[in-house]
């Protein structure tokens, strides 16, 4: 069920924010504060992604940052009442909007109508005319459609003010709605939770995002956005950023997510002391050790492989020798054993390689070895890429079972593709952890302690919902 209470509180948050603006004039953007209008903090990965880069735009400008979270059909009206200097949510980028002007495209997505599986898919836009669908009203959705409606002006949509893309996403699941048109990046994200989701055809032309401005937005604060985005592209930041939010999104098929939910309700509680202390002792976020003992073992602590690896965190009999573990089926030596070895390959690595890269790396070398991650950085290096980050290293590693690349570095031969996927999918696995299990004992990479954290965190029983009621949900 959707949740108007929290979008009520949301709306009447940014009203407030706006009626008190009201009497007061917004504050040249150089004399001390940059006003900046973002996603609400329901919207997720858009809206971390989106904040970062304010954060990280108001630091060339050297000013303070007063974020304004607002919904999609707010934005557009507190621009151009001049309640803030930008507005950074990710809008599509319209070249013949009379109302705003775009700063520089920084990522093109493609709009998609989404449907539960169970119906007849509909093929084109007029097979819609018979189904229940809805799109946020405001977004980038819903101008797409506005676009393909060009072809079918007598199709009837909701548009509706009261949910976001994952709300809708949800509704279709659950079959209260056929379809609803979302973006390819909020599929990707909804596609580990829900099963019942399936693309029917891409709508309108892709979305080009960008900041939008006042028409009559100060040039010098247009021109300081053009050499923003043109360093940060320049540099990898944009890059770093999009693979941060998103690069992990839709690695998982359905029915490995599906089982991944269904054991963070009924194993993980066994464990999750375990991991709590061992996240105590190494720092890490107890989240990401568990996700990765998922992936290691799927929480089975008597797991062994054909390659002699066990137990929980799959240790080697070296491994195991030099973290000290008498008995590597024992859960506890186990995840304490894993958790202190990540943290020794993490602290190996050059102090210049900032997180949550450095992480990533280390889980990529716990699967193969310090050397072969080494080796891959290398390789990055030759191709002229940032060997400091994953986004870059992991488009490198897999090429480490060629013998024209791996003849020429010292550790020669790695399963550089299989570290890729352990480290995508434990990132995946992650992500649904900090949703399913709100609070955490450790620090979270992607959100160091100097770092605000604006991930929504959901309650485990709406991400749950979908589930049957024989399935019992214990807190975590």
């Amino acid at each position: 069920m959707r949740n108007p209470t929290r979008h009520l509180q949301t709306a009447l948050a940014g009203l407030t924010l706006l009626l008190a603006a009201c009497d007061q004039p917004l504050p040249a953007w150089n004399a001390g504060k940059l006003v900046v209008i973002v996603p609400e903090s329901a919207q997720d990965a858009e809206a971390a992604f989106e904040r970062e880069l304010a954060q990280l735009f108001a630091g060339q400008l050297s000013t303070t940052l007063e974020m304004v979270p607002l919904q999609h059909d707010q934005i557009r009206p507190a621009l151009r009442l001049h309640k803030a200097h930008l507005a950074a949510a990710a809008l599509r980028s319209e070249p013949g909007d009379s109302a705003l002007r775009f700063g520089p495209a920084y990522q093109t997505v493609r709009e998609q109508v989404v449907c539960n599986r169970d119906i007849k898919l509909p093929k084109i836009l007029s097979n819609l005319a018979d189904k229940k669908w809805a799109v946020s009203v405001e977004s980038s959705q819903e101008i797409a459609l506005r676009e393909a409606r060009e072809k079918s002006p007598n199709l009837n949509c909701q548009v509706r003010n009261d949910a976001v893309a994952k709300d809708l996403l949800r509704e279709v699941d659950e079959g209260s709605l056929d379809c609803t048109v979302v973006n390819e990046l909020q599929l990707a994200d909804a596609r580990n939770y829900y099963a019942n989701l399936t693309v029917a055809f891409d709508i309108g032309s892709p979305s080009i995002l960008a900041w939008a401005f006042p028409m009559d937005a100060d040039p010098e604060l247009l021109q300081e956005a053009q050499i923003f985005f043109a360093r940060i592209r320049q540099d990898g930041t944009l890059n770093r950023l999009l693979d941060r939010y998103f690069g992990h999104s839709g690695r998982l098929k359905p029915t490995d997510a599906a089982s991944f939910i269904a054991k963070a309700n009924m194993v993980l509680p066994d464990y999750r002391t375990l991991f709590e202390e061992a996240a105590d002792l190494t720092g890490f976020d107890w989240r990401l050790l568990a996700a990765l003992a998922y992936q290691e073992s799927q929480w089975n602590p008597l797991a062994t492989s054909f390659t002699n690896v066990r137990g929980m965190m799959m240790l080697t009999e070296d491994t195991a020798d030099r973290m000290k573990v008498k008995n590597r089926l024992d859960a506890r030596e186990s995840i304490i054993a894993g958790a202190k070895y990540l943290a020794l390959l993490r602290e190996q690595m050059p102090e210049r390689i900032p997180e949550p890269d450095r992480t990533w790396m280390a889980l990529a070398a716990y699967n193969q070895g310090f050397g072969h991650l080494e080796d891959a950085r290398i390789l990055t290096e030759r191709a002229k890429l940032n060997p400091d980050s994953w986004a870059d290293i992991k488009k490198w590693m897999p090429l480490l079972n060629r013998p024209d690349y791996y003849n020429t570095l010292k550790h020669g031969y790695a399963r550089g593709g299989e570290a890729v996927i352990l480290v995508e999918s434990i990132r995946s696995y992650y992500d649904m952890l900090k949703r399913l299990a709100p609070g955490t004992v450790g620090t979270d990479p992607e959100n160091p302690p100097e770092e605000t954290n604006y991930q929504l965190l959901e309650p485990l029983k709406k991400l749950l919902n979908y589930w049957p009621e024989s399935f019992s949900i214990p807190p975590i």
